[in-house]
């Protein structure tokens, strides 16, 4: 970042809505990395945070409190914070657990591998599609704030894991290391869906993991 810092707008003009992606970096990374964003004076910037930041709580929805209990959110709020004191407007998307087409528990049940976390608490995620369709649409809008996103039916992975054994008719040889243990969180993405006015293309894991398995197969 620091070989570019003095030019940003050689790759990126000024004024531009940027979408966020990097998580938090190791100094001085981070550092050159904020002074390449201010550089570029954007006029918006939508990042991608973390339900992390929720820290032990098992339900979320727009209306919850951050209270991050782990370095991973304290980081993350770190950065929401620094983006949302800057002189430009911030959209913040908090996501669930990303998957989709090369990522998800049914390649590693496809693979005959244990997922890397298991339990019985329930988990949140969202698929990638659903993830850029409100981002798009957050580029378009004026929304700002920290909202968190997930699919409609949170599931644990135990469930998930057994649904794509089936699925795939193969069976588990499981993971030689022990799979972390999850306690779960249940997150909504109403709130951020309704202020966007966007439904989920795939509310529930099973029409996702489907059409991500359709999505490979053309690969």
């Amino acid at each position: 970042m620091a070989e570019y810092g003095n030019k940003p707008d050689e790759f990126l003009p000024r004024g531009s809505v940027i979408v966020h992606t990097i998580p938090p970096l190791p100094e001085p990374e981070n550092s050159h990395l904020r002074e390449y964003i201010s550089a570029l004076r954007p006029r918006r910037v939508l990042y991608i945070s973390s339900t992390s930041v929720y820290g032990p709580q098992t339900f979320v929805d727009s209306d919850s409190v951050i209270s991050p209990n782990e370095e991973k959110g304290l980081r993350r709020v770190e950065e929401e914070n620094w983006l949302r004191s800057q002189d430009w407007s911030t959209l913040i998307i908090r996501p669930a657990a990303i998957y989709g087409p090369g990522r998800g528990i049914h390649l590693r049940v496809r693979d005959g591998k244990a997922p890397r976390a298991a339990g019985a608490g329930l988990v949140s995620r969202v698929h990638v599609d659903d993830l850029a369709a409100v981002l798009e649409a957050g580029v378009f809008s004026e929304l700002t704030g920290a909202w968190p996103l997930a699919d409609h039916l949170p599931a644990t992975t135990d469930n998930i894991t057994d649904w794509c054994v089936r699925l795939l008719g193969v069976q588990g040889k499981g993971n030689p290391a022990p799979a972390i243990q999850t306690s779960g969180r249940s997150v909504s993405g109403e709130g951020i869906r309704g202020a966007l006015k966007i439904k989920a293309a795939y509310p529930e894991y099973a029409a996702g993991i489907l059409a991500s398995l359709a999505s490979e197969a053309d690969l």
